[in-house]
């Protein structure tokens, strides 16, 4: 079966903050040798504080972009989807909000399917999707989204969090009950997680991979192969993993 799509983000890039304030704090008192012209003593002025870059150690989205598994990786027979492959380019998006509250299940049914989390991406991200035609029935989907600080460790943890919460869904276009396992996916990165979903109504199962490298984290979706898709999952989330490793965020 193919997974309904998530619609394509649309691309609202801020320009970062400006990555340092000058804030001149001025102490009165004899600077032990000099005076203004009309004698007064002088005043030394504090050295200006730095403020934190809030997207240091983030990757842009045309770095995240660079990082995305090319259609070599991909099994035989899967094309590139046309106008599949969007990203944030050099420029940072203001932190999404996230919705609080019980995950909403049948978003791991979702093709890009991050927001099972409640949140809809990060402060950058780039994302790409291969098919085999006609059918389309196998496909395989990667995003990649650039989180502020902590916010990748918290995503896994909400992604764990919410296969807990999540043992079936069920898929509305076939009105199938879908069941959901998680397992810890352990040399993948940083750390990582995949997620099996089965269906006796379905002919093939579907895996999912979360894995995080830093402040990135992958989100893959595949259906390719007779089996749940997993191997295709495996390869592809390990080129990406592999590419991450070598960025390096924008200085």
């Amino acid at each position: 079966m193919r997974l309904p799509s998530r619609a394509t983000r649309a691309v609202c890039a801020v320009a970062a903050l400006p990555l340092a304030l000058s804030l001149a704090a001025c102490d009165s008192g004899d600077s032990g040798s000099s005076s203004d012209s009309k004698g007064s003593a002088g005043k030394v002025s504090a050295a200006p504080s730095k403020s934190t870059d809030p997207n240091a150690g983030v990757l842009t989205g045309t770095q995240l972009k660079q990082a995305l598994a090319p259609v070599a990786f991909m099994p035989k027979g899967l094309t590139a989807v046309k106008d599949g492959e969007v990203d944030s380019g050099d420029e940072f998006t203001a932190p999404p909000t996230k919705t609080v509250g019980k995950p909403d299940c049948s978003k791991f049914g979702n093709t890009y399917w991050l927001d099972v989390t409640g949140l809809r991406g990060g402060v950058s991200f780039a994302q790409s999707d291969f098919t085999k035609k006609p059918d389309e029935i196998e496909q395989i989907t990667q995003e990649l989204d650039g989180f502020r600080g902590t916010t990748a460790q918290t995503v896994m943890k909400d992604i764990r969090a919410a296969v807990a919460a999540c043992p079936t869904f069920t898929d509305t276009e076939l009105h199938a009950k879908v069941k959901i396992v998680g397992e810890e996916t352990p040399g993948l990165g940083d750390e990582a997680y995949t997620i099996t979903l089965t269906s006796p109504t379905w002919d093939n199962g579907t895996t999912l991979i979360a894995a995080r490298v830093g402040t990135s984290v992958l989100t893959l979706m595949s259906t390719a192969g007779s089996d749940n898709g997993a191997a295709a999952a495996q390869k592809v989330a390990t080129q990406v993993v592999t590419s991450l490793k070598a960025q390096k965020p924008k200085a």
